[in-house]
């Protein structure tokens, strides 16, 4: 049975965001809320100097390409659904096999 690996990164414009301190503080609640819905891993991964602009990875690992595949798609409108107020710049999935 294989292991695989549902890989999202996506780039966020935090439009009224001020400060670093305002922005961390939207990051965290988006990792955290991924994490509580989806079971995932997630965290920012890029860009952390910038107060507007935010980059986050999430990671998912099952045994199912179509599974990985949705969990990474519902995460995704997740954010969008949930955080209107946030611009979506840039999107990329990848379901890599691990073993």
């Amino acid at each position: 049975m294989a292991m695989l690996v549902g890989a999202l990164r996506f780039r966020l414009r935090l439009p009224e965001s001020g400060s670093l301190k305002e922005k961390r503080h939207v990051v965290k609640s988006v990792a955290a809320r991924l994490q509580n819905e989806f079971k995932v891993t997630a965290a920012e991964v890029g860009d952390q100097d910038s107060w507007q602009i935010a980059e986050m990875g999430v990671a998912c690992v099952g045994n199912e390409a179509r599974h990985v595949e949705e969990v990474m798609a519902r995460a995704a409108t997740y954010v969008e659904r949930n955080w209107p107020e946030l611009e979506m710049l840039d999107l990329e999935t990848e379901t890599l096999q691990a073993f």
